[in-house]
């Protein structure tokens, strides 16, 4: 489970908060195939230079990590590295890898491809912007023996360990020469519990089990990874997907919507061949958000962010599409963080404070033609805004705010584009809003998505946010060993970047919503800190479908 953020287009479905009953099976059997939808296509797989989401769940399973955490009880777990020594200030820590560990090309694992891996995040052709704010407080790696390999660090930062210890490990021999790695956007050679056997543009990737693997017998992973082979589908539409699991050309759709859990989800097939299943636990949760460009002289004026989130009618949203199964967010990480500033509260829908604020910042409707104007070097302009988005299955989130602000006199533009040209508009800010989700970790660090330095082309900071007290307190923050004291420093940040209002927060959820068939078994509907799809297994009750 790598620590930074990850972008995903805008589900509007996390993870909630506690369960007691949680399971695995650690004599679960291997076998079958599995067939899952991973939501969209990853436009390349390659380790560094891969940003999205998708990239991410493959990379999961593709490449391995010298750590990661118990999904039960969130504690760092062996991986790669049998042992480690974390040295009391914080400064280097030392990582001994098991032996005989091997890539999926049969070649041995060392500690030069450990030093390599991060050697290579560094590299400026990789283009690993969005990594880099992790990895700037390491100051090398040395290799202490052929699996031997020692860290060491600039300062103490908070998350100096789990850094480190949950970055992919990538073999040097594959990757090592930047121009012939650089064009690896299709394939993929770890050392992890599968092996990437092909992925077909437009289709799907598949992977198969790798015998080889050293953990199938080492808890906590005894038990995982059962399926001799995943296949991953490209299905963006809910219901293009859900037809699919009814249809068993799938046996897992990892998000449903509450909407389509509670109205769409009843009837035959449902709770015969296949299941829908709402799970509460502790895991990291992801935040939706409408994205405002800073870089737009529009959005440079607070008072028009915020009169645009006025108009954002979140309470009828969550009443009418979400079942009011979500908290309205009121910052940048989900409401039950211990991050989050119980202070601040929800911008509510409030058309006349809208009004007031536009109004103060010199729009109105000088033709009458129904759209607010004002003259901008010389020339009438109209108040017109364009979002863009990448997921058809909220586009009535959409319809029904381009509804309200049409009332309140300002032309709202919908433009669905498909994710990987998504994201190349967001490369090159090439946007005036836009609308996703971040996928977060355990442990905030502000910086890849807050810090001015982040706001670089390829950066996580793509809207351009920039606040110099927020600098500041990210920067102290990240060296602040004291977890109270860095928590009253972050919750600091959540509230100035409320303030400034960068992005119109959507919800943060309770539950998380899924459907799977009768093809997959499990022990529990979900783990403590994940639901476990890595520990189902192949059911013998495919059968029934006969």
């Amino acid at each position: 489970m790598n620590i930074f953020f990850k972008m995903v287009p805008l589900i509007l479905v996390s993870l909630g908060m506690d369960v007691s009953f949680a399971k695995i099976n650690p004599n679960a059997p291997v076998g079958g195939t599995f067939n899952r939808n991973l939501g969209g296509e990853p436009p390349t797989i390659h380790p560094i230079m891969a940003t999205d989401a998708y990239a991410s769940v493959i990379h999961s399973y593709v490449f391995d990590r010298l750590a990661s955490r118990d999904p039960q009880t969130a504690e760092f777990a062996p991986r790669m590295a049998e042992r480690w020594e974390m040295a009391k200030d914080g400064k280097s820590c030392t990582f001994y890898l098991r032996p005989n560990l091997r890539w999926h090309d049969g070649k041995p694992v060392t500690a030069e491809d450990v030093k390599f891996s991060f050697d290579a995040i560094k590299e400026k052709e990789y283009g690993a912007l969005h990594l880099q704010s992790y990895y700037e407080n390491l100051d090398r790696v040395e290799i202490i023996s052929p699996m031997v390999v020692k860290f060491f660090f600039k300062n103490s930062y908070f998350l100096n360990f789990s850094t480190v210890a949950t970055a992919e490990i990538i073999p040097k021999h594959v990757y090592g020469d930047v121009t012939t790695s650089k064009k690896l956007t299709t394939t993929a050679v770890g050392s992890g519990p599968y092996r990437l056997e092909k992925f077909e543009r437009g289709q799907k990737i598949v992977l198969k089990r790798n015998p080889d693997w050293y953990g199938f017998n080492i808890p906590p992973w005894k038990g995982a990874y059962n399926f001799e082979t995943m296949n991953f589908r490209f299905i963006s539409e809910e219901n293009v997907a859900m037809e699919s699991l009814k249809r068993n050309e799938l046996d897992f759709v990892p998000r449903m919507t509450p909407e389509y859990y509670v109205q769409k989800a009843v009837g035959d097939p449902w709770e015969k061949t296949v299941f829908k299943v709402k799970a509460e636990n502790k895991a990291p949760k992801s935040f939706g958000f409408i994205g405002w460009n800073l870089r737009k002289p529009l959005f440079q004026d607070k008072r028009i962010r915020l009169a645009l989130y006025h108009l954002l009618n979140r309470e009828e949203m969550n009443k009418k599409f979400r079942f009011s199964f979500s908290d309205l967010a009121t910052g940048p990480m989900y409401i039950r963080s211990e991050f989050a500033d119980p202070k601040v509260k929800p911008v509510l829908y409030d058309p006349k404070k809208a009004s007031e604020l536009l109004t103060q910042a010199g729009w109105k409707d000088s033709d009458k033609d129904g759209i607010l104007d004002k003259v901008i070097d010389g020339k009438v302009t109209p108040f017109r805004v364009t979002l863009i988005y990448a997921n058809k299955d909220v586009e009535k989130y959409w319809t029904m705010y381009q509804d309200d602000l049409k009332k309140a006199g300002i032309d709202l533009v919908l433009k669905y584009l498909e994710w990987n040209s998504f994201l190349k508009e967001l490369d090159s800010h090439n946007f005036e809003a836009a609308a996703l989700a971040w996928q977060t970790a355990f442990d905030w660090d502000p910086k890849q998505i807050w810090h001015s330095q982040s706001a670089e082309k390829g950066g996580s900071n793509f809207i351009g946010y920039s606040n110099p007290e927020v600098d500041r307190l990210i920067d102290e923050g990240r060296l602040e060993p004291d977890q109270a004291k860095r928590r009253k420093m972050f919750q600091k940040v959540y509230r100035l970047i409320a303030e400034d209002v960068p992005y119109a927060f959507l919800f943060n959820d309770r539950y998380t919503f899924y459907g799977h068939s009768i093809k997959v078994e499990k022990a529990s509907d979900t783990l403590n800190y994940d639901v476990g799809v890595d520990y189902w297994w192949s059911s013998n009750k495919a059968s029934l479908l006969r």
